[in-house]
């Protein structure tokens, strides 16, 4: 589908299963795109539990020539955010509960924007994520965040502890062992993603 935002037009593929009450919106991480084979395989979970999901480029190709877009985390939560109120109009998702899962600066986008918008997200989750580069915005999150990290990634746990002790919403930390950065080992992407759905169908269901 077409997401047409005032200045940009981006790409995305919106899946609606029957008598969903929720949508997952992914912000996928630096040099990634909707076509991540991670996050289209958590969404596929969360479309067989029953809700929706929006996998969807943050920039368009020529702005992701530029790495510093990248990591404009600002740049990056707006995107989300506009995207977000796109889908709250939109005639096959108008009146979903929203979440966002954020991989990698896809979640301190994500929980930037989710900080800016409130109750309007009923959930977050981020998955070997970097809530860190979220910064100030971190103790602002009010919607139930669940931080899903690699045992053996190390730097980023400790980032996410960090990260953790700021939030004051409800939330949860994960830690999979003997998964790295990106869960590549046998299992533990389907971990992530039974990880994933449980938050999202508890939220959604509030």
């Amino acid at each position: 589908m077409k997401i047409p935002l005032k200045d940009v037009t981006l790409e995305g593929d919106l899946q609606v299963p029957k008598d969903a009450v929720g949508i997952v919106i992914f912000a996928h991480g630096s040099g990634s795109s909707r076509k991540s084979p991670r996050n289209k395989m958590v969404a596929e979970e969360i479309v067989n539990a029953g809700h929706a999901t929006l996998l969807f480029d943050l920039l368009t190709e020529e702005e992701d020539t530029v790495y510093e877009r990248r990591f404009d985390i600002p740049l990056l939560a707006d995107r989300l955010m506009r995207v977000a109120h796109f889908i709250e109009k939109h005639p096959e998702t108008k009146g979903l509960k929203i979440g966002f899962f954020g991989a990698s600066t896809g979640a301190a986008a994500a929980l930037e924007a989710a900080a800016l918008m409130k109750r309007d997200v009923a959930a977050v989750v981020s998955r070997g994520g970097r809530p860190d580069l979220a910064g100030s915005a971190l103790p602002q999150v009010t919607a139930p965040t669940l931080l899903i990290v690699g045992g053996n990634d190390a730097q980023v746990i400790v980032l996410n502890e960090q990260a953790y002790a700021q939030l004051g919403c409800e939330k949860k930390m994960d830690i999979i062992e003997g998964a790295s950065h990106l869960f590549e080992e046998p299992g533990c992407l389907a971990q992530v993603a039974n990880l994933a759905v449980k938050w999202f169908t508890k939220c959604f269901l509030k």
